[in-house]
């Protein structure tokens, strides 16, 4: 027999509360900061001689336009209340815009998580877990806040700065505190931490608003790799 498989409705992240509610939010948020890192890095800085604050927004979006795939290497460090310890998982990760993501992880446990358009598909042999979730209004959410924003929309939804509290060698830290809401409900902070050669992400935490956090490293990151045929392929339920 196959592994169970269901189809529902994503619930607003709030409300569904579960760990996995949680990897989706991040995966989703891994794949808006992969496409909109560039713009956060160079907006928020303040204008100089090279133009006004719109017009670095602009440039980075130049400068994104010529994303269209990206891979790198994971880790995922995850504090919760409900752990003694933090939980440290390593993989893989790739990208192809607009709207497919993989996650492939590698330890602890093997599992993985794909996005595929508004399909979200998690699978986990080790534990005779196979689902598939309807994702399309989380999906547009995200686009709406993080992809399609205009500066001005950007700054009514999130109080973002530069700032120097958590530096990384090589990075700018980039915090984003949800203004409304809907998003403080579900996420009370995003800390970007963007390459300053690249301009491509290279690390991200999520602090929810149960206080739990994730954090996730990038290494190895290649913009616009050759993916291999099947990168995308959906994963299968296991016979038990």
């Amino acid at each position: 027999m196959n592994a169970d498989v269901t189809i529902a409705p994503m619930a607003p992240p709030q409300r569904a509360g579960g760990p996995e509610a949680r990897r989706i939010l991040l995966v989703f948020a891994v794949c808006a900061a992969a496409i909109a890192s560039t713009v956060w890095a160079q907006a928020q800085r303040a204008p100089t001689k090279e133009g006004t604050f719109d017009e670095l927004y602009r440039r980075g979006q130049l400068t994104n336009a010529s994303l269209k795939t990206l891979t790198a290497r994971f880790v995922e460090t995850t504090t919760s209340g409900l752990l003694t310890r933090p939980l440290v998982e390593r993989g893989t990760l790739a990208v192809e815009r607009p709207a497919r993501v993989v996650m492939n992880y590698a330890f602890p446990e093997t599992r993985t998580v794909l996005i595929d358009g508004d399909r979200l598909v998690l699978s986990w042999p080790g534990r005779h877990i196979h689902q598939v979730t309807n994702i399309g209004q989380m999906q547009a959410r995200v686009q709406k806040y993080f992809v399609d924003s205009d500066p001005d929309e950007l700054r009514r939804s999130f109080d973002i700065t530069v700032t120097d509290t958590e530096k990384r060698p090589g990075t700018e830290h980039v915090a984003l505190l949800p203004k409304r809401k809907q998003i403080r409900e579900g996420l009370t902070q995003l800390d970007l931490w963007i390459d300053q050669s690249s301009l491509l992400l290279a690390a991200m935490r999520m602090t929810f608003a149960n206080g739990d956090t994730k954090l996730m490293t990038l290494e190895d990151i290649v913009p616009n790799a050759p993916l291999a045929a099947g990168t995308f392929a959906r994963p299968q339920p296991a016979a038990r």
